[in-house]
């Protein structure tokens, strides 16, 4: 007999194959129990489905095969067939477009009978797919084809495959000329059924070595071989665990496996990931799940034999991973940068660690593959939440036999995140997707998607390889997080252009309303719209690069005044926008405060500089951040974080706070959150409020049911809708002019412009008030104090410079516009006050305030 390891197989049940032969044709499989349906036939057409609405007279999977069925016979794919039968026969199946190929074996018509080694067919628990579908529809139509998917294949060789479905099963297949040896012994083996029995399976190899002795070919294909393979590794790998761990998290094995002590509940992360092998840590952000990754490799390596770790993260992490590594144990990493000659020498080095990011995974697969890592370790995976992206698309073609995700945001948006996620761990533990969306979306009577319920059961089904621990539930020593929303008002400028684009959204909104569709040209406008609405809320400048019309960077300012106060005190300062940072360092510069900038475009070799400054320097108080610092950073030395606008998605607010907020902190952490009030910012707040409960209610048992969009592009008006419907109808007066003064309560404070302190019920309103509310209030009282504001800037900038060869700042009214500016003519070396013209509104009402001074003189 001849025992083959196959892919699949080529020949017809015509052609009876030659004894001790060993083949790898193309992989093969066997998925559900075939199903038999009608007889293809070349003029047969299917009737079109909806791609968005499931028919009420067909099941769920009825509906995901015809799906399949139709999009698979309207693609061009090339087909080749690389056995030797016409029609039963391996093929490979080429998208032109995105150059993949995959092997399809045609056994039959029926579901089930035949193979694809697409990652759909594999997960989808249907017994077709698009690329199978596609291959008999063009076998279809090739003479013969009738006659030939009349009756079912049978061949002469017997198989051993692995079916796939929601449980997969190993199964034996007797072919036609089995003999009766072979059937006696399987029937030791394998039910009534064929499938493989549950005490059998650590005696598989036993019924490979008797079965090889008998004169018949046994295929036994290489899924099935690996499955098998892979079920006995993990049976081995825990019990090895259980032994070098006997007593779990209070085992002496602990000590020096690091150089560092680990908490408790670090030692159980690390023996999770070891025992489970691929698993997903996501414990909040600022729990160390750095350390955590970082011992469960020194634990694999010990005790399981693996010396090739690949670490994938973002580019500002490269070399912090390297860092960590250092501190932690005494393993030698590689960080890959560098041209591609360079990488690849990189990637050959006999380093224990390699360390890269998710933007070059693509171009060095083939440096990747020929690496091999029995480790991979993914560090913020909520980089590849999104399948559809190249990242996601590169990392999932790594093969790995162990692997360990980091991030404390698996879910922000949507469930389909968490999906993607999950699938590069155990592509079988969520199941077929639309089956969990099925399951946990709630739908209205059109078909939308209005919410989500049930999401406490995916949760369960996660148990065996999600481990997620909350600061409250294991760190009760972490320092208290202290978080204050300042509502600030806006200038009269930053008002029109939020209105001109508050217009644009609500014509669009309604456009959708009534038609159910944008164009694509109208959904550019409306991402415009929204985007300008939001950085106004900043200033003028996000806009036009001239003006700075603005009250966030003054209240900065202010608030920094008094926290910089304490010489211990450090902060960082998030925003959305480097202009935003531009704008605020112009008042930060002012007041000779040293600082560091951190965003995008700063070289990957250069931002570890900047946070070991910040870290190191005492003189250096502030950490300016857009979102490329909100990543993976450790900044626990700070404890101030300002957030001067708003993100979309609360898990990345939540990553700009867990940079300080987090293991090692050692003093109470404040955050700030500077909103802009009455405008789209106030309005996000409903939706920062939501997303958070979605995320709790999968992860960390909040609610089970949460209600939102439905489609995509619905799930995106209808948040539109939601924020800009939470915008306050009536308009607060623009800054500059008298409010109803301080409102505060526990968790959010209405701040006036530059107002320090809170008032007492027993004391006086004594606000300290801008230029232009005293103005507007009385033009009398506005032209003196803009004329003592003249003489007091006058007399600052005839003073020398505080630095030696400094250039003259501009002074600055309480807008933050300059007033009068210092300027040297090169040529007679003689200074002069360069004065700027007022707005015409503002002049009008100087000139009425003259001319009622003067009336009243004449009075």
């Amino acid at each position: 007999m001849t025992v083959s390891t196959a892919r699949s197989s080529s020949r017809s049940s015509a052609q009876k194959p030659k004894a001790k032969r060993v083949r790898r044709p193309p992989q093969s499989g066997r998925t559900t129990r075939p199903t038999k349906r009608k007889p293809p036939a070349a003029a047969q057409r299917v009737a079109k489905v909806s791609r968005t609405r499931k028919p009420d007279e067909m099941s769920l999977e009825d509906w995901q095969i015809a799906l399949r069925r139709q999009f698979g016979r309207e693609q061009n794919f090339d087909l080749v067939n690389t056995g030797e039968h016409p029609f039963f026969s391996t093929f490979q199946v080429t998208n032109r477009q995105s150059k993949n190929t995959y092997r399809v074996a045609i056994r039959g018509a029926g579901l089930g009978e035949n193979f694809c080694s697409c990652p759909d067919f594999a997960t989808n628990h249907l017994g077709t797919c698009k690329h199978v579908e596609f291959t008999l529809a063009r076998l279809e139509r090739r003479r013969g084809a009738k006659r030939a998917f009349s009756g079912r294949f049978q061949p002469p060789y017997s198989e051993v495959f692995l079916r796939y479905g929601a449980q997969r099963q190993i199964v034996f297949r007797a072919g036609t000329e089995c003999p009766g040896e072979l059937a006696r012994l399987a029937a030791g083996y394998f039910d009534d059924e064929g499938g493989l029995l549950p005490d059998a399976l650590a005696r598989f190899p036993e019924f490979l070595e008797q079965a090889a002795a008998i004169e018949h070919e046994l295929r036994c294909y290489d899924d099935a071989l690996r499955f098998i393979a892979g079920v006995r590794d993990d049976a081995h790998r825990r019990q090895r665990i259980v032994e070098a761990f006997p007593d779990g998290v209070r085992s002496s094995a602990f000590e020096g496996l690091l150089k560092v002590s680990l908490y408790d509940y670090q030692r159980e992360g690390a023996l999770f990931a070891a025992r489970a092998g691929r698993c997903l840590i996501g414990d909040e952000m600022g729990l160390g799940k750095t350390v955590q990754a970082i011992a469960a490799a020194e634990i694999m390596a010990r005790e399981l034999g693996v010396e090739r770790v690949l670490i994938i993260c973002p580019t500002s992490l490269k070399h912090q991973w390297e860092r960590e590594i250092a501190r932690f144990t005494d393993r030698t990493a590689t960080v890959i940068a560098g041209p591609r000659h360079q990488r690849a020498a990189q990637f050959r080095d006999d380093s224990f660690f390699k360390i890269t990011n998710y933007d070059t995974v693509h171009r060095d697969l083939e440096y990747i593959e020929e690496l091999r890592p029995e480790l991979v370790i993914l560090d913020e995976a909520q980089r590849i939440k999104n399948w559809e992206t190249r990242a996601a698309r590169s990392v999932k073609r790594i093969d790995s036999p162990y692997a360990i995700v980091l991030t404390g945001t698996p879910l922000e948006n949507r469930l389909e995140e968490l999906v993607s996620i999950v699938q590069f761990i155990d592509q079988h533990r969520l199941g077929p997707t639309y089956r969990l969306l099925h399951d946990h979306q709630m739908r209205d009577e059109t078909g939308r998607v209005v919410g989500y319920r049930d999401l406490d059961r995916i949760g369960r089904t996660l148990e065996p390889i999600l481990l997620r621990r909350q600061k409250d539930q294991v760190l009760d020593q972490l320092p208290e997080r202290l978080e204050k929303t300042f509502f600030v008002p806006m200038t009269e400028p930053q008002w029109k252009y939020h209105q001109e684009n508050a217009d644009t959204v609500a014509r669009i909104v309604r456009k959708w309303r009534t038609r159910g569709f944008l164009t694509e040209s109208e959904q550019r406008i409306l991402m415009v719209a929204l985007q300008n609405m939001r950085m106004s809320c900043d200033s003028t400048y996000l806009l036009d690069h001239q003006t700075d019309h603005s009250t966030k960077p003054d209240e900065l300012a202010t608030l920094l005044d008094e926290l910089l106060e304490r010489p211990t005190t450090k902060a960082v300062i998030f925003s959305q926008w480097t202009r935003m940072h531009e704008v605020s360092l112009r008042r930060f510069e002012r007041r000779g405060w040293d600082h560091v900038l951190f965003h995008g475009g700063v070289e990957g070799r250069k931002r570890k500089d900047l946070v070991d400054r910040f870290r190191e320097d005492a003189n250096c108080r502030a950490f300016f951040s857009t979102d490329a610092g909100g990543v993976g950073l450790n900044l626990q030395h700070a404890n101030v974080v300002v957030n001067l606008d708003l993100p979309w998605n609360p898990a990345v607010l939540e990553q700009r706070i867990g940079r300080a907020h987090r293991l090692g902190q050692t003093q109470p952490v404040q955050v700030v959150n500077f909103v802009a009030q009455g405008t789209i910012e106030e309005g996000m707040l409903s939706v920062l409020a939501f997303k958070k409960s979605l995320f709790a209610g999968v992860l960390d048992g909040g609610e089970k049911e949460i209600f939102l969009g439905g489609s995509r592009l619905t799930k995106f008006m209808e948040t539109v809708e939601n924020v800009t419907g939470h915008i306050p109808e009536s308009r607060p007066e623009p800054a500059g002019v008298n409010g109803d003064g301080l409102a505060e309560d526990d968790d959010v404070e209405r701040r006036q412009p530059r107002r320090r302190g809170k008032r007492r019920s027993d004391e006086p309103d004594e606000r300290a008030e801008s230029p232009r509310a005293t103005a507007a209030a009385d033009p009398l009282a506005g032209l003196l104090q803009q004329g003592l504001m003249f003489l007091e800037q006058l007399a600052a900038s005839a003073r020398p410079s505080a630095t030696a060869g400094a250039r003259p700042r501009p002074s600055a009214s309480a807008a933050g516009g300059p007033l009068v500016e210092t300027v040297r003519d090169e040529a007679s070396g003689r200074s002069y006050l360069k004065l700027p013209m007022p707005e015409p509104e503002t002049l009008d009402r100087v000139l009425h305030a003259i001319g009622s001074l003067l009336e009243a003189v004449r009075r």
